[in-house]
């Protein structure tokens, strides 16, 4: 089976910018992304991207009007960059609902391991209880990986109801992300990763094929 990475960004092009206005753009994200990994969204600050790209302070105004603007477009990549991923892993893994639930798990499960992934989402976490722009993005990303999973679950179990597809979804995909405190990248148990992996597709896969609600 295929292993599936999640690309940095996603970032499209836009047909208001020349060639070099684009490279810019991009140069300004991809600082923003490398500052966020490596010291957090406290040192996420315009002058110090500036300094990252080699630019004025003043330049990247002609990009992004704040850095609300530019935190919301580097976002927006992100969650593309996963969007992809999910639909890409779904595809290669064809029609068989079983495999493309262990797909998902393992994509999911293998992207925590990354630094990028270990490090920027607990910071989305933790901002996600004070910003609203933030929370909103986040639960807008989760929401789409729910959907995934809710196909995967009323395939593989279709006596399951709506309400339990969105439960058994929403709990899957916590015990997931969950892990990215305990085996993703440079935490505990990193090396146990790819048994957590298979320890995951039988428990979720059995889960619910298996599933009745209690009472």
């Amino acid at each position: 089976m295929s292993k599936f990475e999640v690309p940095d960004l996603k970032i499209e092009p836009n047909e208001s910018r020349n060639a070099r206005g684009q490279e810019g753009y991009e140069q300004i994200m991809r600082a923003a992304l490398s500052i966020l990994v490596d010291y957090g969204y406290r040192a996420l600050t315009m002058r110090r991207i500036a300094a990252e790209c080699g630019l004025k302070a003043g330049n990247i105004s002609y990009y992004f009007k704040s850095k609300d603007d530019l935190v919301r477009a580097l976002l927006d990549a992100i969650m593309t960059s996963y969007e992809d991923a999910f639909r890409s892993a779904m595809d290669e893994a064809g029609s068989d609902p079983e495999k493309r639930m262990k797909v998902l798990i393992q994509l999911i499960l293998e992207d925590i391991t990354t630094k990028k992934t270990t490090h920027i989402f607990p910071e989305l976490w933790a901002l996600s209880n004070h910003d609203p722009f933030v929370k909103e993005r986040l639960y807008d990303l989760y929401s789409r990986q729910y959907g995934y999973f809710e196909e995967l679950i009323r395939d593989l179990n279709p006596s399951v109801s709506e309400e339990d597809e969105r439960e058994l979804a929403a709990f899957i995909s916590a015990a997931l992300e969950g892990m990215t405190v305990f085996a993703g990248h440079a935490k505990p148990w990193e090396a146990s990763m790819e048994r957590f992996e298979a320890m995951a597709c039988q428990s979720f896969i059995s889960l619910v094929k298996t599933y009745r609600r209690a009472g």
